[in-house]
């Protein structure tokens, strides 16, 4: 379900020639989403009205300059109760416009909010990789204590200490 909307949102935006735009917008919708728990608790919560949610929705989609086409597609996902799906829409989104653009996307995990030197490091380590730009989609979770977790395409790049220490502990499990 999620991909029939992130793909008609990327065709009307491909339409309206306004791809960067509704990115942009979405990502803020997403940044916002992710740093609020009380916002997050609103659109995955099936106890809030379709209109308790549009109301709540506009008053923070306005209080954070986001409008246009962007808008309109988080309101109709309100109003179709399909807001508890909104970031994987806005995930296949994101899939869409890098394919469309010639981007690959690595999803990358961390055990704590990367530096932007960090981050700007990263991508040009992954473009060197793959030839290509890379746009990266970073999570935070500190169970993988430290290092981080890099998947890009098929490939997958462990490098955590969470997995560093349980194959320490494997190894002296087998020497016992």
């Amino acid at each position: 379900m999620a991909g029939r909307y992130a793909t008609a949102l990327f065709e009307l935006a491909l339409e309206e020639k306004a791809v960067d735009a509704v990115a942009a917008d979405l990502n803020a919708f997403d940044a916002l989403v992710a740093d609020n728990p009380d916002l997050n608790r609103l659109i995955r919560s099936p106890v809030f009205s379709a209109e308790d949610q549009h109301k709540a929705l506009s008053a923070v989609l306005d209080k954070a300059g986001i409008g246009g086409v962007a808008a309109k597609f988080l309101k109709v996902v309100a109003a179709n109760r399909r807001l508890f799906a909104v970031r994987d829409m806005i995930r296949g989104f994101r899939v869409l416009v890098a394919k469309h653009k010639g981007e690959v996307t690595a999803q990358i995990t961390v055990a704590e909010k990367l530096k932007d030197e960090h981050l700007t490091a990263l991508k040009g380590a992954l473009k060197s990789v793959t030839g290509k730009d890379v746009t990266v989609d970073v999570t935070v979770d500190p169970a993988i204590i430290g290092g981080l977790v890099v998947k890009l395409g098929s490939r997958m790049v462990d490098a955590s200490l969470r997995t560093k220490l349980n194959s320490i502990k494997h190894a002296m499990k087998e020497v016992s």
